[in-house]
């Protein structure tokens, strides 16, 4: 059995539909998608341990299967910069989410490596009880909900499918480079849409996953928030 089977059963025995950030950037990685360094602390020691070994600056993340959206409930803590500023964040996060829910279950705080800025793109899949598995492709961030340019195609994803999911978009021309902006590594993300297409055809029990932001640079490309519900 492999990893993404395991982490996958483990959800269903817990009950929880929602994957773990780490167990959904786990199965991401098993299956070629690069994602931000990370590891996940249970003490503020071992926080300020694993953003030395990552490189500074670093985010904090909540990891909860109580808490799905970390921002809310205070639970995320950017551009930390030295072991005492991830000390103090470390606290900050357990004292926020314990007043947001106090009955929250707390498995440990994310410790990822703060990913450069660059053109944001969001890959995504969801699946419809008609069609099955369907990819979808656009600008991430903000703009996915201000702009709402998005492609969809049916998965199994070809090469062919996967590139014109990305040049189709209205903001194509923004990935292609446009005046201060660098272009984005085409290639990369065509390898990132075709693996996730791999990914849920492959574990069918993935009702929706969503990689957004990824960031997207001249060379390669990281995917920085990952998030898989299942049926």
């Amino acid at each position: 059995m492999n990893q993404t089977s395991k982490i996958i059963n483990q959800a269903k025995k817990e009950g929880r539909k929602a994957l773990l950030e780490p167990e959904a950037k786990m199965i991401c990685m098993e299956y070629g998608i690069l994602v931000t360094k990370f590891k996940v602390a249970l003490n503020e020691k071992e926080a300020a341990k694993h953003a030395d070994e990552i490189g500074y600056p670093v985010v904090l993340k909540i990891v909860s299967p109580d808490i799905i959206h970390k921002s809310d409930a205070g639970g995320v803590i950017v551009n930390l910069k030295n072991p005492a500023e991830v000390t103090n964040a470390y606290k900050k996060i357990i004292e926020n989410v314990k007043k947001y829910n106090a009955k929250a279950k707390i498995v440990g705080v994310l410790v990822q490596e703060m990913a450069p800025q660059s053109t944001e793109v969001i890959v995504g899949a969801i699946k419809d009880p008609q069609f099955g598995q369907a990819i979808m492709f656009g600008l991430g961030g903000i703009f996915v909900e201000i702009f709402k340019d998005v492609n969809f195609r049916i998965a199994p994803l070809t090469l062919d499918d996967a590139k014109e999911m990305i040049t189709e978009l209205k903001a194509y021309p923004l990935l292609k480079g446009f005046r201060n902006t660098p272009p984005a590594d085409i290639d990369a993300l065509i390898s990132i849409l075709c693996n996730t297409s791999r990914l849920v055809m492959d574990n069918q029990e993935i009702k929706e996953l969503d990689l957004n932001p990824i960031m997207a640079y001249q060379k390669g490309a990281k995917t920085v928030d990952a998030r898989i519900i299942l049926e």
